[in-house]
């Protein structure tokens, strides 16, 4: 059984965003970049699952540049088998990517496809069910639990009543939660180890004809932050201070 997981570099979430002079766009240049945190607990929970048999396969695929190389390198570090990268230059909208991974997916035929339920700089929360979609596959969302048995897999997913259990055949997309695992640290000898694992480079225009974005982005700005602390002895305190505030 082949597992695909889908993976995007992204600002690493210690570090404090800045916008460019123009307000145009989020400052990469000089920033620290990282694996987004939904997508390396995908990664660590297709390598669980090869680690207990039941795969033989885990591969990543990351779109967009050439500095995505260093994403993939860390997913093959931690474990994973091969990687591929799409590149461009683009910044593309979810349906695009969703596009995109489902030729990989076509090119593949994994049994299992894993992906953050999110990423942290866009939190568009769309590729995964997207490519379920496109793929016309059974699919989990916000997984903080998956279990293999006869006819597919079992996972808990958290919704806001609480949490729901589904059952879903193969192949199938699932997307992490932050509950389902926490991911391994690298070793020395993986790291160099990882560097001689295949990685394939694909232009994406010969995986989609249409790559212009769909929505222009006009300006961004940060949040206004409101400090200010008020300490409470009694929850009754907290509930006048909340519907003062309108937030009740």
């Amino acid at each position: 059984m082949k597992i695909l997981v889908a993976i995007k570099r992204v600002i690493d979430f210690k570090v404090s965003v800045r916008l460019k002079q123009d307000q145009s766009e989020i400052e990469t240049n000089n920033v620290k970049m990282s694996m987004n945190p939904f997508d390396e607990i995908a990664v660590e929970e297709a390598l669980r699952i090869k680690e207990k048999g039941l795969a033989t396969d885990v591969i990543v695929v990351s779109i967009g540049s050439d500095a995505c190389q260093e994403t993939l390198r860390t997913a093959l570090a931690m474990g994973a088998d091969r990687a591929y990268l799409v590149r461009t230059s683009l910044t593309m909208p979810p349906l695009e990517l969703a596009k995109i991974l489902k030729k990989i997916a076509e090119q593949e035929s994994p049994s299992l496809i894993m992906l953050g339920k999110q990423a942290i700089d866009s939190d568009d929360n769309q590729v995964g069910q997207m490519l379920a979609g496109l793929l016309n596959w059974p699919q989990g969302t916000f997984v903080s639990q998956l279990v293999f048995h006869e006819t597919g897999i079992r996972v808990t997913r958290e919704v806001d009543g609480g949490l729901e259990t589904l059952s879903l055949k193969l192949p199938a997309v699932v997307t992490t939660d932050l509950r389902l695992n926490e991911p391994r640290y690298m070793t020395l000898p993986n790291i160099v180890q990882s560097k001689r694992k295949p990685l394939t480079l694909i232009e994406a225009e010969t995986l989609v004809t249409c790559l212009e974005p769909r929505v222009k982005v006009l300006s961004v700005a940060l949040s206004k932050q409101d400090r200010r602390k008020v300490r409470v002895e009694h929850v009754a305190d907290l509930v006048q201070c909340l519907q003062q505030a309108g937030y009740l």
